[in-house]
């Protein structure tokens, strides 16, 4: 068995045995470990054990936090490849301490104090507003980049996607529509990138938190299984090169978020997304599929017709 599938399997037994706090906790380190994908890095067998302790309530999150900080400490002969794993092992516990705590304030203050709580101690300007301009080569863009927002317009174009977002309705709208607005927000926000790293995982535990002042209910799945592509999602939604027929499009990512709170069976492939990607599947099995999805969807959405998307924010 691989370690992502050990981790996976390990963990997921404490949702099967059914304790609905240990599986909370478990649901909680399935997406932090999950969202580490997004940059390449995976975490370690002390993580894992951590982990277990603290689901099983034989320590607290900020014991697991301290156990991972002096344990990476204690290592003084570590390897140079254990730096990535130790970003990995001190990201995870505080994803998962975020996302077990109660509480949210929808601003771009918030997400900075997110990121700040994720990175401090990993990178020097965690929670700092990046002072220069980035690119960065993307697989799924065969090396070419999205364009991101100019350094010295960061504040106000977050503080104009806030607002914009605050002031929107959901009222009346179908999980299907509030899904499809919430991926365009989640989108716009995250092409803004304010911060020099760690972008896509703050802008995950962001969402995560938002969608649950909404009352919607996240499957871990997702998160565990696919996070690389919900990084390579967002970039496709953000990239255009007119010149070869490729237009930004926010499918993948809706596909992606589908699976997450409608409990759809989207097939999540990273290459599907690649701008040279040329399907090889039967037209008419794939029309078949798309149909069966549709299908799920709208019995879903039947389901919830009598019940309107209710929006109780904390802002």
């Amino acid at each position: 068995m691989s370690e992502d599938k050990k981790w996976q399997f390990e963990l997921e037994e404490y949702i099967r045995q059914g304790e609905p706090e240990q599986a909370e906790k478990s649901e909680a380190w399935q997406i932090a470990i999950g969202l580490q994908q997004v940059d390449g890095l995976k975490t370690s067998a002390y993580l894992l054990d951590t982990a277990k302790e603290h689901i099983e309530g034989k320590i607290s999150i900020d014991e697991a936090q301290k156990r991972i900080q002096s344990y990476y400490e204690e290592r003084t002969d570590r390897k140079e490849t254990e730096d990535e794993t130790k970003e990995a092992d001190i990201v995870s516990s505080r994803i998962t301490q975020l996302l077990g705590e109660k509480t949210f304030q929808f601003s771009p203050a918030e997400w900075m104090t997110i990121h700040r709580r994720l990175f401090e101690g990993v990178f020097d300007h965690a929670g700092k507003i990046r002072t220069y301009n980035i690119t960065k080569k993307e697989w799924v863009l065969k090396g070419d980049t999205v364009i991101y927002a100019s350094w010295n317009s960061i504040k106000d174009t977050l503080d104009y996607d806030f607002r914009t977002e605050k002031e929107f309705s959901y009222e009346g709208l179908s999980l299907n529509e509030s899904i499809k607005h919430l991926v365009k927000f989640a989108s716009d926000i995250w092409q803004i990138h304010p911060f020099a790293e760690g972008n896509t995982r703050a802008t995950a535990v962001f969402i995560i938190k938002y969608m649950k002042t909404f009352g919607l209910k996240v499957d871990n799945d997702a998160f565990k299984k696919h996070s690389w592509y919900f990084r390579n999602a967002l970039v496709r939604a953000n990239y255009n090169d007119l010149k070869n027929g490729i237009h930004a499009t926010t499918k993948y990512l809706e596909m992606f978020f589908s699976n997450l709170l409608m409990g759809t069976n989207y097939e999540l492939k990273n290459r599907y997304m690649h701008v040279d990607y040329v399907p090889e599947h039967n037209p008419h099995a794939y029309m078949l599929e798309i149909g069966r999805l549709h299908r799920k969807r709208l019995q879903i959405e039947l389901e919830n017709q009598n019940e309107p998307l209710k929006v109780k924010l904390l802002r």
